[in-house]
């Protein structure tokens, strides 16, 4: 998910540095992913059935949203067979909200899970077709969550339908998270109304 932009330097960037760098270093990838392997999507994603509002449960801090300080949303909605509109919202620090409106166009019709995300104002990403950026590479049965990031993990974001998840549901989400060949210290928690309220690395939830 591209969450909201507008790119200004904000207390997150201070609060995820100390984060990252106190992360624990045992805290690895343990499941089967090879690495040196793209991000792999799942074998079908039901596109009516993603689009939506999803809750930004944690993240691999990504520039574009050190404006946001809680609530970060996605809203995805299902435009035709390969289009779906993205509009992404935030908290600010200061109390205020941002947003910003989209595209997502999917690159691999076979699974629908491989998409390019795109934004007509933003420098580089504004062009609706390109390589992907965003891949579905785990979705809940009852699609309750989902883990998507780019092909290559530099960003990874866990998402939900509900602000708050149980201590099983964090655990389960540690476990894909690891299962798919993330660094879990690297995913900080992201505050949302009536869930977690503080930012904290995954691998310590």
């Amino acid at each position: 998910m591209r969450a909201t932009r507008k790119v200004t330097a904000g207390l997150f960037a201070a609060a995820a540095a100390a984060l990252l760098v106190s992360a624990p270093a045992a805290a690895q990838p343990t499941g089967s992913a090879d690495l040196w392997q793209p991000l792999a999507p799942i074998p079908s994603l039901d596109v009516a059935r993603y689009a939506g509002t999803w809750y930004q449960l944690a993240a691999v801090p990504q520039p574009f949203n050190l404006d946001c300080a809680r609530d970060t949303r996605a809203t995805y909605g299902v435009i035709d067979a390969s289009n779906v509109s993205v509009n992404n919202t935030c908290t600010t620090w200061t109390g205020g909200t941002n947003g910003i409106v989209g595209n997502a166009r999917v690159n691999d019709p076979a699974t629908n899970a491989q998409l390019h995300v795109s934004f007509p104002s933003v420098p580089f990403q504004n062009s609706a077709d390109g390589p992907t950026n965003y891949v579905v590479t785990y979705i809940a049965d009852d699609y309750s969550w989902a883990l998507v990031g780019d092909p290559m993990r530099v960003s990874g974001f866990v998402l939900s339908r509900t602000p708050a998840v149980s201590a099983e549901g964090w655990q389960q989400i540690r476990n894909v998270v690891e299962s798919r060949g993330y660094n879990s210290c690297l995913l900080l928690t992201s505050p949302t109304t009536g869930g977690r309220s503080g930012i904290a690395p995954l691998c310590t939830v």
